[in-house]
């Protein structure tokens, strides 16, 4: 089985910052341990038109050059660096190659992923880009999947409230939280 990472992309945060990045270090760490067998594999990037699937052109250009606005990026409760916008960009990137590599063989991890609360035109909740739609937007975008019934089943403790509302005029996505 194949899993894939982002964690090796430092993201620098202050002292004392809430987020628990370690979280993901850690759960790569747990895996290796658990199931030596595992195929870890660091995730690939994605490009500016990729999350422009998912995202406003105008958004992605605006956190890749760091011209985001000082209240969009408190929304999104990172720092800008260009470590953040390469991790988020990997992390996108996990999901994606996790995708396609489960609809060619059945089964893929991202153990980077998650951010469902990024919307198409903003970043929130330490959510920078929607790994989750930019995926799913891109399978659609194949010929020979443009007709893809998708179930999004969000386990977390609260909604994934960019996933919905990317989806929510998409009638070939249903989302559930």
């Amino acid at each position: 089985m194949l899993a894939l990472y982002a964690d090796h992309y430092a993201l620098p945060l202050p002292e004392g910052h809430r987020f628990p990045i370690a979280k993901y270090t850690m759960l790569r760490q747990r895996l290796i341990t658990e199931m030596p067998a595992l195929q870890m594999l660091p995730a690939p990037s994605v490009s500016d038109a990729e999350l422009a699937l998912a995202h406003s052109a105008d958004y992605v250009a605006a956190l890749v050059t760091g011209t985001l606005a000082p209240g969009m990026m408190r929304e999104i409760g990172l720092p800008w660096s260009e470590q953040m916008v390469e991790r988020s960009r990997r992390s996108v990137g996990a999901t994606v190659s996790a995708v396609c590599h489960a609809l060619s063989q059945g089964v893929a991890i991202s153990l980077a992923g998650g951010t469902h609360h990024a919307y198409a035109n903003r970043g929130s909740g330490f959510c920078v880009f929607n790994d989750v739609a930019v995926a799913i937007k891109l399978v659609q975008a194949q010929p020979d999947r443009a007709r893809l019934k998708v179930a999004v089943i969000d386990l977390d403790v609260h909604q994934g409230n960019g996933t919905a509302s990317i989806f929510e005029r998409d009638a070939s996505v249903y989302t559930l939280s």
